[in-house]
């Protein structure tokens, strides 16, 4: 069996900025921070001492006894601290730190903050949700530079920028110690403002959850908002000392979460980001290396008398990404059969050996002339070329495309940006060789739905990819967006251009295609959901060929027809199928 930390770290690595961490009390024990337990055995003490009793060694036993039920935290608080403020300054105490204290180095960030502020530095962590009152997860984050959203107060929560567009969001359901409104009895944490509720209800549906270090037993208004999330588009980790108690096990079985057990929380993160970073490294080449190849080939493409220099640098990168493809590390024959971590971490493989490939690629889409063309039409056919190995699994084969399919969509966006839908057309009817079969278009080959067979499923087996309509498109989409940010300016802009991109693909696909109309099929792509960005690119189109006749850049870059009417009738075939496409991914 996979260790469970290792599916986690991949996991993480896969889905930059998808898991959300989800802690309590336990995340600060080992900065000796007492945890609401121990908290409420202290405070049975007090009580025993002010009712002039000796509580002994088990105060838990003493008050069972003496008051005929479960010591409990927050009614012991209640009854001991009458007011919010007065609660307040009781507790701090159990916060901040003592001269003495200060000295040995306690109630200080622990190792998990610390690793939990280095996933956040290095933008694989994006929202953080706690149960505690501290600030020690504040002052890890400021420790490497990141000034996190800190929402703890309903119009904190109501005036706060969507959580795609902060760089951390540290959400303190239950208050903050300096604030007197910390929820701490058992009618404060029955139920949350409704402000509380819908991002609670946006993060458990929207995110992966890693829960660490939270009980699960006296939060009830937390449990209900994890019990109703109407879906799961990704996996729960739950990271748990010893058997979980009841009220988490019904959590974990609720959310067919994965049980991760641990000695402690500290090793635990320690772990996860140690491994996190190792997938990293292991996935990207070295940058310095990308930075000079993307400076070499745009001095390249500004001259025509570079023109030998400006092939040879893509030939030679090629050549370099083939090498490592076919390495003996990404053997088409493996002795275990393809799962989901090994299928995930040979597609994250190989989006590591193309990162400079990638980023080159983005930049000819928009600047390349049209002598530097048939430079990248032979990196996608070179790219694109499969070969087969006797006992190989077929998946392993297939994905051998994959980096073909790679920097064709990142010269495919770039090109769709700056308008150079030639430049496109000449990328997607690229001659690919096929072994034992006839030549076909890049078109045909090469979009996500035509890797594995017409349908993709054995795509959902990535990592968080389980639940997707699209699942290569958008681990597509996600991969390059980074890359993008510079010139797209905002995801939203990014997205459209991406649909935009799948559309035309779908468009060329349908008008090479040798079937009859009977049998008409285009390759699906995120625009099947995406309906808003699907409505908009198709009008464009349509308003651009019934303004500009022939004269339409699409009609002079033959994408998908070489006159007006024969665009039009494409588009009316890829209506007719669209409709099926939409359906299907509702």
């Amino acid at each position: 069996m996979i260790d469970p930390i290792h599916s986690l770290a991949f996991s993480i690595q896969a889905n930059r900025g998808v898991y959300a961490v989800l802690f309590g009390s336990g995340i600060s024990r080992s900065a000796k921070i007492p945890t609401g337990w121990e908290i409420t055995l202290e405070l049975v003490r007090k009580l025993a001492a002010v009712a002039g009793e000796d509580c002994g060694a088990k105060p838990d036993d003493w008050y069972r006894a003496k008051y005929e039920r479960e010591p409990d935290y927050s009614e012991l608080l209640d009854a001991v601290a009458k007011t919010p403020a007065e609660r307040q300054q009781l507790l701090r105490t159990y916060w901040e730190p003592t001269e003495a204290e200060r000295e040995e180095g306690a109630k200080r960030p622990t190792p998990a903050h610390r690793a939990i502020a280095q996933l956040v530095a290095k933008g694989f962590v994006k929202v953080i949700v706690t149960t505690n009152f501290d600030r020690l997860m504040e002052t890890a984050l400021a420790d490497v530079g990141i000034v996190p959203t800190v929402l703890s107060t309903p119009d904190q929560v109501h005036g706060t920028l969507p959580l795609i567009h902060t760089q951390c969001c540290l959400f303190k359901i239950h208050g903050d110690y300096i604030d007197t409104r910390i929820r701490n009895t058992p009618l404060e944490l029955s139920a949350y403002p409704a402000e509380f509720d819908l991002l609670l209800d946006r993060i458990f549906d929207e995110f992966g959850l890693v829960v660490c270090g939270w009980s699960a037993d006296w939060d009830e208004a937390l449990r209900g908002a994890m019990t109703r999330a109407p879906s799961r588009r990704f996996a729960t980790y739950w990271a748990s000392r010893g058997k979980p108690g009841s009220s988490a096990q019904r959590l974990i079985d609720h959310r067919g979460a994965q049980l991760v057990s641990i000695d402690d929380a500290d090793s635990f993160f320690t772990t996860v980001q140690q491994q996190v970073e190792s997938l990293e490294e292991f996935s990207r080449p070295h940058p310095l290396s990308t930075d000079a190849a993307v400076a070499s080939l745009k001095r390249y493409m500004s001259e025509p008398k570079y023109r030998i220099q400006h092939a040879d640098l893509i030939a030679l990168e090629v050549e370099r990404a083939l090498e490592v493809i076919s390495s003996e590390k990404h053997a088409l024959r493996t002795s275990s059969a393809p799962d989901s971590e090994s299928i995930t971490a040979r597609v994250c493989a190989y989006d590591g050996i193309c990162t400079t490939l990638m980023a080159m690629a983005i930049q000819a889409g928009q600047w390349a002339e049209v002598p530097q063309h048939q430079s990248w039409s032979r990196a996608i056919q070179a790219l694109a070329i499969t070969s087969s190995s006797s006992g190989a699994y077929q998946i392993f084969i297939e994905l051998q495309k994959y980096p073909a399919t790679l920097i064709l969509y990142a010269l495919g966006i770039s090109a769709v940006e700056s308008g150079r839908l030639a430049f496109l057309n000449e990328v997607l009817t690229t001659q690919i060789s096929r072994e034992y079969h006839e030549e076909q278009l890049a078109v045909q080959i090469l979009p996500p739905f035509c890797l594995f067979e017409q349908g993709g499923a054995a795509a959902r087996l990535l990592k968080g990819m389980d639940k997707r309509h699209a699942p290569l498109n958008d681990w597509i989409h996600e991969k390059l967006k980074p890359s993008m940010r510079r010139s797209t300016r905002t995801d939203e802009k990014y997205t459209l251009l991406f649909d935009k991109l799948e559309i035309l693909i779908a468009l060329c696909y349908g008008f090479h295609s040798t079937r009859g109309p009977d049998w008409y099929w285009v390759p699906p792509g995120a625009f099947g959901y995406r309906s808003k960005n699907c409505a908009k690119v198709l009008k464009e189109i349509d308003d651009s060929l019934s303004s500009s006749g022939d004269d339409s850049p699409y009609v002079m870059s033959r994408l998908f027809g070489k006159t007006t009417a024969e665009c039009k009738k494409t588009m009316e075939d890829f209506n007719g199928v669209l409709v099926q496409i939409q359906r299907e991914m509702r």
